[in-house]
């Protein structure tokens, strides 16, 4: 392994944890399908030279591969991960529907809504319910969700 500044000792066990643990959390979600999969793999290249230009973000790399792959599905499928704490109750919808109103992300009132990272950009991140402002699980540690009936019966809405 390269030593230097730029490829230092720490960049690529940061990238295979960051992967792992959001990897866990899609499969929580019972979403963690090839396709899917290859979302994370666009992250982490992309966080990769990202942590090559500036090394001191390495310890950001978590959380926000995590968001990466939060506005990935978002933007393709819907939102994910799905708040477990609120009671709304999620509706069946197209993907051309979740689309549709991507820009309300967190859903109609009362209806099911995506968890947050939090801190944006900072260590040991974690998802939250906005709604709520409770702490869910760090990232890499969700519980396993039941379908929420979304595209192909996955978690995601």
């Amino acid at each position: 392994m390269d030593d230097s500044p730029t490829h230092g000792p720490s960049l690529e066990p940061a990238l295979h944890a960051a992967r792992a643990l959001v990897l866990a959390d899609l499969a929580a979600g019972d979403v963690a399908r090839a396709d899917v999969v290859s979302l994370v793999e666009d992250s982490v290249s992309h966080r990769r030279w990202w942590v090559e230009q500036w090394p001191e973000g390495v310890a950001y790399v978590t959380g926000l591969i995590a968001q990466d792959v939060q506005d990935a599905l978002l933007e393709r499928y819907g939102r994910w991960p799905l708040c477990p704490l609120c009671d709304g109750v999620p509706d069946v919808r197209s993907a051309r529907d979740v689309t549709d109103d991507a820009d309300d992300a967190d859903g109609e009132e009362g209806g099911p809504h995506a968890l947050e990272v939090e801190p944006e950009l900072g260590e040991d991140p974690h998802w939250i319910c906005g709604k709520k402002g409770v702490v869910v699980a760090p990232v890499g540690s969700l519980a396993p969700q039941k379908p929420a009936g979304g595209p192909g019966g996955t978690g995601l809405l």
